[in-house]
Order: C-alpha cells, then sequence, then structure tokens
C-alpha cells in the first residue's frame, strides 16, 4: 500500500509553480515560493525522493505533428480473463496512436485517448487495430470538438 506524504502550504505552492512550468530555474522557482534557493532545492528533492513528483515531460501540440484530430473511445471486452486484459494492453502499448489507455470501473473495460490526422485516419486505425483485436466486444468513439481546458503535462 503507498504512503501518503503530508504536505505543507510551500511544498503545495512549489508543486503549482512546477506544474505550470517545470523548465523554470531553482532560482526562479524559490523567488516564486518564498524560499532561499538551497531550501527550495531541498524541498524538490524531497518531493522526487518521496515519488510525488515522478519526471518532467515536455508538452508537445500534436496538431503541429500532423495528430490534431482527438478521440476518446471506450473499449468492451468479451472475455475478462486476465490473459485477455493483458493482450490488449500489449496490443494498444504498440499502437502509437494510443497516447492514453486507462483501465476503467463500469460497464466497460478501457478508456483510450487517440490522437491521428484526421477521420480518415481514425477509421484505419479502428478498422486495422482495434477492429483486428481478439475479445473486444463494444467500441464507442467520442470525438473531441475543442477542449476548453487541458492540464495534462
Amino acid at each position: 500500500m503507498q504512503q501518503t506524504t503530508a504536505l505543507d502550504r510551500i511544498d503545495e505552492r512549489i508543486l503549482s509553480e512546477l506544474a505550470k512550468d517545470a523548465r523554470q530555474t531553482n532560482v526562479k522557482l524559490a523567488e516564486r515560493v518564498g524560499l532561499s534557493p538551497s531550501a527550495c532545492l531541498r524541498r524538490v528533492q524531497d518531493l522526487e525522493s518521496a515519488g510525488i513528483i515522478t519526471g518532467y515531460r515536455a508538452v508537445i501540440d500534436r496538431s503541429r505533428l500532423g495528430a490534431g484530430f482527438v478521440v476518446y473511445i471506450t473499449v468492451g471486452l468479451s472475455n475478462h480473463t486476465k490473459e485477455s486484459l493483458q493482450a490488449f494492453e500489449r496490443a494498444i502499448a504498440g499502437a502509437p496512436e494510443v497516447v492514453e489507455c486507462h483501465t476503467i470501473t463500469g460497464a466497460i473495460e478501457y478508456l483510450l485517448r487517440v490522437e491521428v490526422a484526421d477521420i480518415k485516419a481514425y477509421k484505419t486505425f479502428h478498422t486495422d487495430v482495434l477492429g483486428t483485436l481478439p475479445h473486444v466486444s463494444s467500441i464507442t468513439s467520442y470525438i473531441v470538438m475543442d477542449s476548453s481546458k487541458d492540464e495534462r503535462a
């Protein structure tokens, strides 16, 4: 079981500032949260050691790479064995169009976020990838028209 770590207000401010801009210098971060640079660095390192900060990422505008068509897909499986779930997850791990795959509760097993160039590319993914996987019993697509809020890093 994972142990939770109590954060104080300064830790919360550090996390908030890093979520906005993880590339800022330690000196700038320290200024923004009201600490000396050495105290700020120590706190960031403690947050990393505790597993609260697990990494830093580049936020990529995939539409500039030709993958601006975003679809959320729910996938139901007809077979719920461990082997079937693992086989599905392996297949999805090998699909570059899938940028997120979540196992969820409810009437279906998976929620996928797929990013492709356009509807034609999505149809190809739908048919040639999802349509060939054993045990896939339902596919429901939700096309993203606009995103008014997206805080994923």
